[in-house]
């Protein structure tokens, strides 16, 4: 467990997202899965609206899941290339955990749509930050099925999006390290106006 400033980041520092498709098992316990929900659930939270929820895609439940991805392809592409098919039976058996994260915002409230998003990306970086502090590589990916309506259709309620499935389990192969943004693109002072 982390105590000290040099060891959160040094956290920070190191954590990078794994492709999942490369992770392999085990992924986390049900406690430790629980330890990370708790650690994502404590996110910004303007007005307390936990504008945001976690759907856990259990082991016996990913042959279910194939089948949903399967039927969704099928509305996607009327004739799918048996490379397809087999993409997406590699998608729902992907190894370790899968938490599917929700965009639950809540309509018609004085905290705009936009910030409850903020949120909802907030508890996904803390779920990925747990993830790691715990020894895991987590990944978070979207494409296409994050927006099929059949895939939404399992997952979320009306008004509802799939911010993403998050696998979590531990590195396949030594993880890259990715280009980031050089500060000076991406950071700058304020100018008032005249």
């Amino acid at each position: 467990m982390l105590n000290d400033t040099t060891s959160i980041l040094s956290l920070l520092q190191t954590r990078r997202s794994g492709k999942p498709r490369e992770l392999v098992g085990p992924g986390p316990t049900d406690a430790q899965l629980q330890q990370m929900l708790t650690i994502a659930a404590r996110t910004p939270d303007h007005g307390n609206l936990a504008p945001w929820r976690f759907v856990i895609v259990g082991e016996e439940q990913r042959d279910a899941f194939e089948a949903v991805l399967q039927r969704a392809l099928s509305e996607e592409d009327r004739d799918p290339s048996p490379a397809k098919r087999e993409k997406e039976r590699n998608f729902a058996h992907y190894e370790g955990a899968l938490v599917v994260l929700i965009s639950a915002p809540v309509e018609n409230h004085k905290v705009p749509i936009w910030e409850q998003r903020l949120s909802c990306g907030s508890a996904g970086m803390n779920l990925l930050l747990a993830a790691h502090a715990l020894g895991y590589v987590p990944g978070w990916v979207t494409g296409w099925r994050a927006y099929s309506e059949t895939v939404k259709g399992v997952f979320c309620k009306p008004g509802e999006q799939i911010a993403g499935f998050i696998f979590i389990g531990h590195e396949g192969r030594e993880l890259e390290e990715r280009a980031r943004p050089n500060l000076g693109d991406v950071v700058s002072a304020w100018t008032p106006p005249d």
